[in-house]
């Protein structure tokens, strides 16, 4: 279990106010909520013997939490029970939010998230659960894809790590020139997540799935261009063999085993290539635009209950759940224990600095300032899926078909107009 919650009183403390007895005839308001696993230890974190449920309700004697771990296979299926029986938790961890919104089942976060808490969650993941102009939703962990090289092969080719897209092209022919047997770069368009390539090289081209003012823009000149960008990698004979179906797992292993010399790859990539001596860098760019980080976020929520007896007490409870959560030496030792960062400006302030101080949830290690060092700063610049607009889905399959059919000669102008239209009609 991590230091920092080596006691219920210890923890108490941290989670805000020392325990005080709750007043005789008081009744208590009852939290249901429903974490899902992120690992094995999860449990452990939440309601061990040290974990945050006694911790909290030792603080909050006027509180009961009822947590339960759920596993992300089973999660959907018992979320959907329980709304379809009207039993909706009053807080739920899960990655999506549009649909809950759309039924009218949540609680806008300005209602529950406290003034302290709002200000210090990062703006761009605290802006990442806006739907129709209203925030619905609390990021509860973040992830970051960066650029990751082997500074051992780049050294060798003599290049260093590549700021634009100019660079990388020269990068890759170095590499090559210097050991045609090393892959210079990683590309998946596959099914499993050719979005995020799209990702990848549209918003650092000044584009992206949605223009300014939110509307779907998939057509558009950068996009275009970033597209035949990607092809061009191709036909050059810098990515790997078979773009189209090799996911990114394979390329981390090769990676890992120094036969990929860069990757455009998830922050978990630190450690699965711990062999390696590589260097983490910022998405390279093209036409003078800043970098943009692909972000990925889960969420916390707040699910209405109109039939709560005491509305005022219960948003208040569900308050103080968020502000104890995300207490800073709280949270952070949470993203250690899970293996994620935080979103939170205070804790990634503590974790750049003094990750030792926690444990991961195995137990096998401290945490690591300099993974936090090297991702937090990162996480400023994040863009996300527009996960909240009804055709999300239907996007993110036809942008995967377009790359395929562009690399494989299809025009890319014609292919991404008539994808455009297509998800224009849907809209309708």
């Amino acid at each position: 279990m991590k230091k920092v919650i080596a006691t219920t009183l210890a923890l108490a403390m941290v989670l805000g106010t020392a325990p005080t007895a709750l007043a005789e005839g008081a009744e208590k308001t009852t939290l249901n909520v429903i974490i899902s696993q992120y690992g094995d230890h999860t449990q452990e974190w939440w309601l061990g013997e040290n974990g945050f449920e006694g911790s909290f309700e030792a603080a909050n004697p006027d509180i009961d939490l009822n947590i339960e771990i759920v596993s992300w296979n089973d999660l959907y299926t018992k979320v959907n029970t329980l709304i379809s029986t009207n039993q909706a938790p009053d807080i739920l961890n899960i990655d999506t939010f549009a649909d809950y919104v759309a039924d009218d089942l949540l609680m806008p976060a300005e209602e529950y998230a406290s003034e302290e808490l709002k200000a210090k969650i990062l703006p761009s993941f605290w802006n990442a659960n806006e739907m129709d102009g209203t925030v619905w939703a609390l990021p509860i962990l973040a992830s970051v894809r960066a650029l990751f090289c082997n500074q051992d092969i780049l050294d060798a080719a003599g290049v260093a790590a590549p700021t634009t897209w100019d660079e990388v092209l020269s990068a890759c022919e170095a590499i090559k020139a210097y050991d045609e047997n090393i892959v210079p770069w990683s590309l998946d368009i596959s099914t499993d997540e050719g979005q995020a390539a799209f990702s990848y090289y549209t918003w650092n081209n000044g584009g992206g799935f949605v223009d300014a003012d939110g509307n779907w823009a998939l057509n558009s000149a950068e996009n275009v261009a970033a597209v035949e960008f990607m092809k061009k990698l191709i036909d050059s004979g810098y990515c790997t063999a078979d773009p189209y179906t090799e996911t990114r797992y394979p390329q981390q292993d090769a990676f890992a085993a120094g036969s990929l010399a860069m990757m455009l790859g998830p922050c978990n990539l630190y450690d699965i290539a711990a062999d390696v001596n590589f260097a983490v860098s910022p998405m390279p760019t093209n036409g003078g635009n800043p970098s943009v980080q692909m972000g990925v976020c889960d969420r916390l929520m707040a699910f209405r209950n109109d039939d709560a007896p005491d509305q005022e007490a219960r948003t208040a409870a569900i308050t103080k759940f968020f502000d104890a959560f995300y207490d800073a030496d709280t949270y952070a030792g949470y993203m250690v224990f899970e293996g994620f960062l935080p979103v939170t400006s205070d804790s990634a302030a503590i974790l750049t600095e003094s990750a030792d101080q926690y444990t991961k949830g195995d137990g096998s290690a401290q945490g690591n300032s300099e993974y936090f060092a090297t991702f937090c700063d990162m996480l400023n610049s994040c863009n996300f899926y527009p996960t909240a607009k009804a055709e999300w889905n239907d996007v993110k399959q036809g942008v995967i078909n377009a790359e395929q059919q562009i690399c494989q000669g299809s025009d890319a102008q014609e292919t991404l107009d008539a994808l455009q239209d297509e998800i224009l009609a849907l809209a309708e």
